[in-house]
């Protein structure tokens, strides 16, 4: 397989061209003006932010997408799938008022937001999965399999499962319905080290099936309520829950990659990504934390993963950010440094199995050549 090409800008700006205009540059130079547009109802998929977080991307970055694609005659609309877990857009009304409440609006975007998979998180199509070895027929969102062109705006940063969200989390995972993000969770699920538990609750309140209950003061968990979402893992600050499933986050990553493949094969698609703001975690969390890594820039492409691929690789290359906590666990007394961001900032995550999955399905290239802007 030739190697793909992935475009970079950095974040670097001269008077009179802002970062925005940057992104324009860049994602015309990787070629989107190649893509038939006219009179094509465009889905151009991003994360909208649970209210709380500040690390999601601004609305700025989605306008001038959406500009650009009615520019050349499409007609584009923001969407993302509704969640599992406890927050404000586990449906379709909470999740539109938690999009305006963090700046998304028609008005604000310059085109109009759609949940992907409706009012419960439950209106979705079933779409065959190419090459697929672990799902055969994804649950994706009916709007987002509605559109005639499929755009992934990302923003790059670590997860607490994957290791890091980037373009086939944003996609694969982000276009699964309730069910379909249930079908990728459930490789493995959470247990609970009772030495290590203080009876803090957090779990329990980041728990949207109601799994957690406690004896003794100490966390039990309901498997037959547990969907292994892997929120309480994230939500416990004392290593008290942990995945006993060696493979768990591997089966998570390639059923991720194998929805991902679902989304955009056989129509034409676009995929940008923004590494800034590298949060520890997701942007589903209510909270983030400082990032775990300096800015690095934007990033385009017409392969997802060559994209990962790229950016993972331009993160792997910074230094840790002080005070931070990766670079809280590298100062650990008897910390196990795996030389790898990501993992050193939840060494229970994983994304190797992502990248290698994507590619040998036939997803895209992990060999990439990079060409800055």
């Amino acid at each position: 397989m030739q190697p793909s090409k992935v475009y970079f800008t950095n974040l670097r700006t001269t008077i009179g061209v802002s970062q925005l205009d940057k992104l324009e540059r860049l994602i015309k130079a990787a070629g989107i003006e190649t893509i038939d547009f006219d009179h094509k109802l465009t889905a151009i998929k991003m994360h909208f932010g649970e209210p709380g977080n500040l690390t999601f991307l601004r609305p700025n970055y989605a306008k001038r997408v959406a500009d650009l694609v009615k520019s050349l005659g499409g007609i584009p609309f923001l969407t993302d799938c509704n969640t599992l877990y406890p927050g404000r857009r586990k449906n379709a009304l909470e999740h539109i008022e938690s999009a305006y409440e963090n700046g998304f609006t028609p008005f604000s975007t310059g085109c109009q937001i759609l949940i992907g998979d409706g009012l419960k998180g439950d209106d979705d199509i079933e779409v065959p999965v190419r090459n697929g070895q672990y799902v055969k027929r994804a649950k994706i969102g009916r709007a987002v399999m509605d559109a005639d062109v499929f755009i992934s705006l990302s923003h790059f940063k670590g997860h607490e499962m994957t290791g890091f969200g980037g373009t086939i989390k944003n996609i694969g995972m982000g276009c699964g319905s309730r069910r379909g993000k249930m079908e990728q969770h459930a490789a493995g699920k959470p247990a609970v080290n009772e030495k290590l538990c203080v009876g803090c609750r957090q779990c329990a309140k980041q728990c949207a099936q109601s799994a957690f209950s406690y004896v003794g003061n100490k966390a039990k968990i309901d498997y037959e309520k547990c969907v292994g979402c892997g929120r309480c893992i994230a939500a416990c600050r004392f290593d008290a829950i942990y995945g006993p499933n060696d493979d768990a986050n591997e089966m998570l990553n390639r059923k991720m990659a194998e929805y991902a493949m679902a989304v955009v094969d056989g129509r034409p698609n676009f995929h940008i990504s923004l590494v800034i703001d590298i949060s520890p975690y997701c942007d589903c969390h209510g909270e983030n934390d400082m990032p775990i890594l300096p800015d690095v820039g934007m990033f385009a492409s017409f392969d997802p993963v060559a994209l990962d691929q790229a950016c993972v690789d331009a993160c792997l290359r910074q230094q840790p950010i002080p005070g931070s906590l990766l670079d809280d666990n590298l100062h650990k007394e008897g910390f196990c440094d795996h030389h790898d961001h990501f993992i050193n900032t939840t060494p229970e995550a994983e994304w190797q199995s992502c990248l290698e999955h994507a590619e040998a399905i036939g997803l895209g290239s992990r060999a990439y050549e990079l060409v800055e802007v």
